[in-house]
């Protein structure tokens, strides 16, 4: 499975990205250690929303369409709650 995610940072910006294992993802965005450099000046603070996906295409056209979403129309998504269970991450 494949998986796009929003994240919420420390300086209350949004992130988007994909991963096939969130849990490793998290943890590398959190430790700087080959995450995104979004979060080099940045901390990531609470995981937003997750949806899962069959193939790597459907991830990445989903992720493209949600980078182009306005801000308001990203919370909107965010408020309308994830389609998929978010798991316990450790704090950042």
């Amino acid at each position: 499975m494949w998986y796009t995610y929003i994240i919420l940072s420390d300086n209350n910006k949004l992130y988007t990205g994909i991963t096939t294992d969130i849990a490793r993802r998290w943890q590398e965005h959190t430790s700087g250690v080959r995450g995104a450099r979004f979060f080099r000046t940045c901390k990531p603070v609470k995981l937003c929303r997750l949806e899962s996906f069959n193939n790597r295409a459907d991830a990445s056209a989903r992720e493209a369409a949600i980078k182009k979403l306005a801000r308001a129309a990203k919370e909107a998504l965010i408020a309308s709650g994830s389609p998929e269970p978010l798991p316990t991450l450790p704090r950042s």
